[in-house]
């Protein structure tokens, strides 16, 4: 584990972070459209404190170690999770999943909505962590990149296998070995965002769009093409397709996809990187086919029938947000608890049925089935056994492959 975390970011890493305010994965709302960080949005008066930070102290010898676990006597659990990312009932006055959870086991839980996106939340609770203080919050909701770093720095619990046989039997396979926390000994997903091939078929004149190649290649495409400007998902993608795994790639294969993308656009075949507003000129037919996240392609489908997608032969990125309990977290067991309840198939086909995600549990298809069929047969929410098969994770970065990378990606796109 590492000593230390530098925190001063380049210049690279703050125009990325901006990106992603203003128009990329940081800037969408739960509900209406797909929000999942791969840097993560930034509040301006944030932006200023990270960017001023130096090398905060070397973390704590016990920054990882619990305090003493007071669930047996305190039946409570604090719980911070984004917003909408959570069900809720018909008049929107209660949320039926933690409801029941409290009557099942006398627990009852603080549910806060305080995650806005994942570095202004990190710049909330990493201070108490530093200090190998309680932060007040027993469970955490974080994209992977995040709840890399905080495993890495010793800042998340080590997980009691005993008290999560539910989340151990069922997190399903493209889940189950993060290379950031293998067989997930401190961290279990709450959901999966998967990065896929979007196309208006009224646009391609009937033609399904669906590789990377076809999309950096096919001239009835030219100048109608995006792809994305959050760079783990635009470079993932492009390493797939090279038959690089971005789960390993090198220096050297980096560069190889920023070659690939620079000669799209030299000849003019990629029209823009976009944000979320991709999706007005998808729907419109502006654009004809692009690299999408699957939570904007659901939203879409609902209100214009000539949106597809597709998965790529070579596989997809698939990002997660994933549940902590921090160190120092004053009710472990409880939120051990809480966590493996929501790998019971039928309450993870509620939650699923609600926030549109991917599901994570195995065993959930005829549970969401009775909830709604057209949910459990889309494999956006639930993907079948070929489509898991294909998907992938873009690797941790260390802190110097990160600023490297993100200032090839901002010269590739102009930003």
């Amino acid at each position: 584990m590492e000593s230390y975390e530098p925190e001063r970011l380049s210049s690279a890493q703050l125009a990325a972070m901006r990106r992603s305010l203003t128009s990329g994965r940081g800037a969408l709302t739960r509900r209406s459209l797909l929000r999942a960080s791969g840097m993560g949005a930034l509040a301006l008066g944030g932006m200023a404190t990270l960017g001023a930070c130096g090398i905060p102290p070397a973390k704590r010898a016990d920054a990882g170690l619990a305090s003493d676990d007071h669930s047996a006597k305190e039946k409570e659990v604090t719980f911070s999770n984004w917003t909408e990312y959570m069900d809720v009932s018909e008049d929107e006055k209660g949320r039926p999943t933690l409801e029941a959870f409290t009557e099942r086991t006398g627990i009852k839980v603080k549910y806060t909505e305080d995650i806005n996106d994942n570095v202004e939340f990190f710049g909330k609770i990493k201070p108490q962590l530093a200090a190998g203080q309680n932060t007040g919050r027993d469970l955490i909701c974080v994209t992977d990149w995040l709840a890399a770093r905080i495993i890495r720095l010793g800042w998340a619990q080590k997980l009691d296998p005993s008290n999560l046989p539910h989340a151990f039997a069922n997190v399903s396979a493209q889940f189950r070995t993060p290379d950031w926390d293998p067989g997930r000994a401190y961290s279990y997903p709450w959901t999966g965002i998967p990065t896929v091939i979007a196309y208006n078929v009224k646009a391609t004149g009937g033609r399904k769009v669906d590789s990377v190649t076809q999309l950096l290649d096919d001239p009835k495409l030219k100048g109608r093409v995006s792809f994305l400007s959050e760079m783990r998902d635009t470079i993932g993608m492009t390493l797939l397709d090279q038959g690089k795994d971005p789960g390993k790639f090198t220096d050297t294969d980096f560069d190889g996809a920023i070659g690939r993308l620079q000669k799209a656009v030299d000849k003019k075949q990629i029209r823009r990187f976009t944000g979320n507003d991709y999706t007005a000129d998808l729907s419109k037919g502006d654009i004809a086919a692009c690299v999408g996240w699957a939570g904007d392609i659901i939203q879409l489908q609902a209100d214009n029938p000539d949106i597809r997608f597709a998965i790529p032969a070579a596989g997809y990125i698939t990002s997660s947000d994933n549940l902590l309990v921090p160190a120092q977290a004053r009710h472990k067991t409880n939120a051990e608890k809480l966590m493996d309840y929501y790998y019971e198939p039928p309450v993870a086909a509620q939650l699923a049925a609600y926030i549109n995600y991917v599901c994570p549990v195995d065993g959930v298809r005829d549970e969401l089935a009775r909830i709604d069929e057209s949910m459990a047969s889309n494999t956006l929410i639930l993907p079948d056994k070929e489509m898991a098969a294909k998907s992938r994770s873009f690797r941790s970065l260390s802190t110097k492959e990160e600023t490297a990378y993100e200032e090839k990606f901002a010269k590739l796109i102009g930003a």
